[in-house]
């Protein structure tokens, strides 16, 4: 196990406000649920969890929001990946099931923001831009099952002049608004839930890396100060989950990017995007971007990079920036990091057990704002005896490819070659 670690330098962590500083575990102590990782999928799950009366325990390695979901994009997305798999196996009102579960995520994190006053910088409105026809095409089938479900929040295709009234750039062919998604400071969530589910009674420990978990009747989670026996356990490291060796070879860690300009004056926001909408392209390496609460605009992507050098990052994703607002290239760039992302090879997000008692869920594919907190909603459901959500994933085994875990760098960078190659067409 690594030591435990501070935040990355990204503009999540400099605007966070007041640190978390929640004790390491000490001692061996006993609870009904130990969960395992502070991040969006472990907090969720605790304060659901909570809020049924069920005494929790939550061990984070680092400190809350410390991996993927206090460093991501900030976008609020409906959908859940690979939803035409869930549907299929699934076949008794499978599509129904899946656009209900697909928002739910969303609901979850307005009563949570509204029910425990979490100032987070929760804004709605969100645009798909397309690159290629067949991105509107896709726009268009998408348009037409909003319809169908008569989707109670705004919604509409625009074309190319449209989309640069949006957003001031000619860079995209046209574009689907959705005002049911939105963006916000998710490293702010995550700690504003994770006072909410303490305030419940929920007790939480950060600097308390697991080392390892004894199964049986009642598992034993123990670190290098304590131990927590309970009647059931979560796995909710995602993508820096190393607990358990079973979990390896079912994801890949894929690495995102983000930067961050300095504020920009009120003449360009209003130029660039007076909506305040947040914006992705349809594409496997996809690019997304949208204004802080600072009216700073993030900027975000994949890069073939491993590490985490900020001049490698600000460089490459700025290029990139200004190929969308040239006229940003005044503006410096005052933040870049990176996190890393669980990647499913059927992209299906993974929620299963270890053993009876053992629970873990991960492998969002970069859906994760949304899904990790439906997911930690049917981890919790689950414990409780109701399994019928649950069941909808557990029955999509996942894909293992062997050598995965050791391989992982290899096989990421081919991905994103074939991926970058099918982007083209």
């Amino acid at each position: 196990m690594t030591s435990p670690q501070p935040h990355t330098t990204s503009y999540y962590a400099a605007t966070a406000g007041e640190p978390t500083d929640y004790p390491p575990l000490e001692g061996d102590v006993d609870t009904d649920v130990c969960v395992i990782g502070a991040g969006f999928t472990g907090v969720s799950a605790a304060l659901h969890l909570a809020e049924r009366g069920y005494r929790v325990r939550l061990l984070e390695a680092n400190r809350i929001g410390w991996g993927a979901s206090g460093r991501n994009g900030g976008q609020v997305i409906g959908g859940i990946s690979g939803e035409h798999v869930i549907a299929r196996r699934n076949p008794a009102g499978g599509e129904e099931l899946v656009w209900q579960m697909r928002w739910a995520g969303h609901d979850i994190i307005r009563d949570r923001v509204q029910r425990y006053d979490i100032d987070c910088d929760l804004k709605w409105g969100y645009l798909d831009v397309a690159l290629l026809p067949r991105h509107m095409r896709d726009f268009e089938r998408e348009h037409q099952r909003l319809e169908r479900h008569r989707f109670p929040y705004e919604f509409r295709l625009n074309d190319v002049a449209a989309t640069r009234e949006l957003i001031g750039t000619k860079a995209y062919i046209g574009s689907l608004l959705n005002m049911g998604n939105g963006h916000l400071h998710p490293l702010r969530l995550c700690i504003g839930e994770a006072r909410a589910a303490s305030g419940l009674g929920a007790a939480i420990h950060e600097k308390s890396p697991v080392t390892g978990i004894e199964h049986g009747a009642r598992p034993r989670v123990r670190t290098d100060r304590g131990s927590v026996s309970a009647d059931f356990v979560v796995l909710a490291g995602n993508a820096y989950h190393d607990v358990d060796r079973r979990l390896r070879g079912f994801l890949f860690p894929v690495n995102s990017f983000i930067i961050a300009t300095e504020p920009l004056p009120p003449e360009v926001v209003a130029r660039i995007n007076p909506r305040d909408l947040a914006v992705c392209d349809p594409n496997f390496v996809l690019e997304y971007f949208r204004l802080s609460a600072d009216k700073r605009l993030l900027f975000g992507g994949r890069l073939r990079h491993f590490g985490e050098d900020q001049d490698v990052i600000r460089t490459a994703l700025r290029r990139k920036m200004l190929r969308i607002y040239p006229s940003l290239d005044r503006y410096a760039i005052d933040y870049a990091w990176t996190g890393t992302i669980g990647v499913t090879v059927n992209r299906v997000p993974q929620l299963g057990r270890l053993a009876p008692n053992v629970f873990y869920s991960q492998g969002y594919s970069g859906h994760g704002v949304n899904v990790t907190h439906l997911a930690g909603q049917i981890v919790a459901e689950a414990i409780a005896g109701t399994m019928e959500r649950f069941d909808v994933f557990e029955r999509i085994r996942p894909v293992v490819l062997p050598g995965a875990w050791l391989l992982r760098r290899p096989l990421v960078e081919l991905g994103l070659m074939y991926y970058q190659l099918r982007d083209r067409i």
